[in-house]
């Protein structure tokens, strides 16, 4: 799979840009503020349809427009798409596959694509939802129907929330009969989203082992689990270090039963914080090195090669599976982060995708010896230049 062309209007500084992309590696040189960017996180937003740099849509369209449209003509398997996006301020996005009306998570079928940024170092640093929005990101690149369990998901545990707070404020009795139902629906949903994250998690191990050690050479026993709130609510001991592999092939039927225990032992805590306090949206993922917790004991650069490594596994594990071809690789200024040993290891890792893209505002942070398209970015401006 591969992205030909990249065609903006009103995202972000862009009034207008027509980009060309080749297959292997591309690199797009600037200073940093020019847009570089901007075209990238255009690009990613089509396989996981949200911004790595936004909370929302809005900052992705350019001030003073009501809407930015966005078109990604794909090659993947022999076969041409056009994928067609218009984010809205005041509407919802539209979206078109082959000129056809589509709903937006629909684009995510059609295109893959496993990101690298800066940003990236927050997943193995940063708070829980950082680690959270990795795995459900990851689950919509690996499964597109996840998109739509997790929209469906995230709306119940909002109003079983707003529930819960009007029963902190008196009508206890009425909201108790209907908090049934939005129990039911809370379990349906979170647990098609905690099956799925097992599956993720247990599939992600051993290329999560094999990237680290391509990029350290050296075998700090990398691993990671689930710390799931079901497990949690039903046991006085967390069960952190439950195995993957076991809880993965537990059947649907005894998570869902789970579940509901689990949501019953909270409920009077539940009804007094007006909060929902068990299901995926209270989980973590737990990234060790060498037995310890990576967050709190590992080196910058360790913590950075285990958040790359972590996007490697990804990648492996959707180029195993995706009938379209490998997702594309998009490297956002990630190789001022790395040393030049790390730097060229990491292009090594990547090199034999079917396209790799890469930003940079120096262009001496880049490994040499690759045979780049570049393109450099000036003010806004997409200026093609010569391969080397």
């Amino acid at each position: 799979m591969r992205v030909a062309h990249l065609s903006l209007g009103d995202f972000r500084n862009y009034v207008t840009a027509e980009l060309e992309l080749a297959a292997g590696p591309n690199l797009l040189v600037g200073r940093n503020g020019q847009g570089k960017t901007n075209l990238v996180e255009a690009i990613a937003y089509f396989a996981i349809l949200r911004s790595h740099r936004a909370s929302g849509d809005a900052p992705l369209i350019r001030s003073g427009a009501d809407s930015a449209i966005a078109r990604l003509r794909v090659e993947a398997a022999e076969r041409d798409v056009l994928l067609e996006l218009q984010l809205n301020r005041d509407r919802p996005n539209r979206a078109q596959v082959n000129r056809n009306s589509v709903r937006p998570r629909e684009v995510t079928r059609w295109f893959t694509a496993v990101s690298f940024m800066p940003e990236d170092l927050g997943i193995v640093r940063g708070e829980p939802s950082g680690r959270r929005r990795f795995l459900d990101d990851a689950l919509v690149s690996r499964h597109p129907v996840a998109a739509g369990a997790l929209s469906d998901y995230e709306r119940v545990v909002r109003q079983r929330t707003s529930l819960l707070k009007s029963a902190r404020r008196g009508s206890g009795s009425a909201i108790e009969a209907t908090l049934g139902i939005w129990d039911e629906q809370l379990v349906e949903y979170g647990t098609q989203i905690i099956l799925a994250r097992r599956e993720l998690v247990r599939d992600l191990r051993v290329p999560l082992r094999d990237g680290y050690r391509v990029l350290v050479d050296q075998d700090h026993g990398p691993e990671l689990a689930l710390s799931e709130s079901v497990n949690a609510a039903l046991s006085d001991v967390s069960r952190e270090t439950q195995s993957v592999a076991d809880s993965a092939d537990v059947s649907r039927e005894t998570l869902a039963e789970e579940f509901r225990e689990a949501l019953q032992s909270v409920r009077s805590r539940e009804l007094e914080r007006g909060v929902t306090l068990v299901g995926p949206h209270r989980d973590d993922l737990v990234l060790t090195l060498n037995g310890l917790p990576v967050k709190g004991y590992a080196s910058h650069g360790e913590s950075w090669s285990f958040a790359l490594s972590l996007k490697m596994a990804l990648a492996s594990v959707l180029r195993a599976e995706s009938p379209a071809g490998d997702p594309v690789i998009i490297l956002d200024d990630v190789f001022a982060e790395l040393d030049a040993r790390r730097r060229e290891r990491l292009m090594t890792a990547v090199s034999d995708f079917e396209q790799v893209i890469v930003t940079a505002a120096v262009e001496e942070d880049v490994p040499n010896g690759v045979p780049w398209h570049r393109v450099r970015i000036e003010a806004g401006r997409i200026l093609e230049e010569d391969g080397s």
